[in-house]
C-alpha cells in the first residue's frame, strides 16, 4: 500500500477537508487520512483475524450477533439516508461475526468489520445489552474514529510541517504503522476518552434507532464493570470513561435516546 496515497494530502485539501462533523452528536475532529485506504486496510486485517481465530457459526449465540448487528446497521444506513448522507456508509462492506475467546470485548474496524467474543455474552445477558455493545463499537467507525487518531498522531508528532507539505513518504509510514501496527489487529488501536464517551452516545442513539431499548445501557456498563473487579482491566474498557461519568452521561442522553426508542415502536 502507498502511504502516500493514503495520507499526503496537500495544504490546501487539509484546511477545506480536514475537520469532519459527526451527523448524529454533532463532534468535530480532525480527520485528515484517505478512508478509502484505511477501509482496505480494515478488510484484509479482518479477514486476517478470522482466519486466525475460531468463528463461531449456526450457534443461536451467533445468529443473535448477526441479528442485532443487522438491525443496528439498517437503523444507521436510514438514518444517513435521512439527513442525505448516504455517501458517507456507500464504500461499507458489514460484517458481523461470533469469535469464541474468554475475552470480555468486541470491537468494530472501520467499514463496519465487527466481531463480538464468547466472553462478553454473559455480561451483555440478552439482546438490549448486546446492542449497547455493538452500537457503541459500530459508532467508532461510524464516526471515523480511527481515522481521527491517525490525524491525532500525525499532527502530535510532525506539528505544523503538515501543513507546510515537508512530511516525507517514510514519515507518512511510521504514523501510519505505529497506529496500525502491520499484522495486528486493527480494531484493537485505543481509542481516547473523547472518542470513547462520544461512541456511548451515538451507541445509545443507534441502538434506539434499531428498537432497542436504551435503558439496557447502564445495567449493561454496571455489569461490566463489576466483571473487570479485581482482574486486569479488559482492554474493552481501557480507555473508556470512568464509570461515575459514564452513568451520569448516559443519564443526559437517554431522554434523547428514548425519543428515537419511541419512534422505532419502542414502550416507554
Amino acid at each position: 500500500m502507498k502511504v502516500t496515497h493514503l495520507l499526503g494530502i496537500g495544504a490546501i485539501a487539509l484546511s477545506v477537508a480536514a475537520c469532519t462533523t459527526n451527523p448524529i452528536t454533532g463532534r468535530s475532529s480532525l480527520q485528515l487520512a484517505n478512508n478509502s485506504e484505511i477501509l482496505t486496510m480494515s478488510a484484509q486485517e479482518y479477514k486476517t483475524t478470522l482466519s486466525k481465530g475460531k468463528v463461531i457459526t449456526g450457534t443461536a449465540d451467533a445468529k443473535r450477533v448477526a441479528s442485532v448487528g443487522s438491525r443496528i446497521k439498517n437503523a444507521a444506513e436510514r438514518y444517513y439516508q435521512s439527513i442525505g448522507r448516504s455517501a458517507d456508509l456507500a464504500n461499507y462492506s458489514w460484517e458481523f461475526n461470533l469469535l469464541q475467546s474468554s475475552e470480555l470485548n468486541a470491537w468494530c474496524m472501520p467499514g463496519g468489520k465487527v466481531a463480538v467474543y464468547t466472553g462478553i455474552l454473559p455480561v451483555t445477558k440478552d439482546d438490549n445489552g448486546l446492542a449497547v455493545v455493538m452500537g457503541h463499537e459500530v459508532s467508532h467507525a461510524l464516526a471515523g474514529h480511527g481515522n481521527e487518531r491517525i490525524s491525532q498522531a500525525m499532527v502530535a508528532q510532525y506539528g505544523g510541517a503538515i501543513l507546510g507539505g515537508t512530511i516525507s513518504n517514510s514519515q507518512w509510514a511510521n504514523v501510519f504503522q505505529k497506529v496500525y501496527p502491520i499484522g495486528s489487529q486493527v480494531a484493537l488501536l485505543k481509542y481516547g476518552r473523547n472518542q470513547e464517551s462520544e461512541a456511548d452516545e451515538m451507541g445509545l442513539y443507534l441502538m434506539s434507532m434499531a428498537g432497542y431499548d436504551p435503558r439496557a445501557a447502564i445495567p449493561f456498563w454496571n455489569r461490566m464493570e463489576a466483571a473487570s473487579t479485581g482482574n486486569r482491566q479488559p482492554e474493552f474498557l481501557s480507555t473508556h470513561p470512568n464509570p461515575e461519568t459514564r452513568i451520569s452521561d448516559i443519564n443526559k442522553d437517554l431522554p434523547k435516546a428514548l425519543e428515537y426508542y419511541k419512534a422505532a415502536g419502542g414502550k416507554i
